[in-house]
């Protein structure tokens, strides 16, 4: 995996993407798991998931980041299902350690909401 792809696409998911800033921990969970699947299997020629509204709706999140990540960054068409695979892991990580476990937010995981 190239660290600069990782990069970018954490880049791209910061500036771009209000779903990783849901308001408590388990939304935000849910929200970057579902909707990076389906980053994942777009990116790989997969079909995404469809089949509930919960799915339709990381597929719709999905759809645009992929696009766009393709048009922006010409090395999306170039890398294998492998290293997309390692890149949306490591997206994933990296995401959840910065919304969730540095995050300074206490209402995340407030007991009343």
């Amino acid at each position: 995996m190239s660290q600069s792809h990782l990069d970018d696409l954490f880049a791209y998911v910061e500036e771009r993407c209000l779903w990783q800033f849901f308001s408590r921990t388990w939304d935000r969970e849910e929200n970057i798991e579902g909707v990076l699947n389906q980053v994942g299997r777009l990116l790989t020629g997969q079909e995404p998931l469809r089949g509930t509204p919960q799915e339709r709706l990381f597929y719709a999140d999905a759809l645009a980041m992929a696009n766009d990540v393709r048009a922006r960054y010409p090395w999306a068409s170039q890398v294998n299902k492998e290293e997309i695979e390692f890149l949306i892991d490591g997206l994933k990580s990296r995401l959840v350690d910065v919304t969730i476990t540095r995050s300074t937010n206490r209402e995340l995981n407030h007991h009343l909401y």
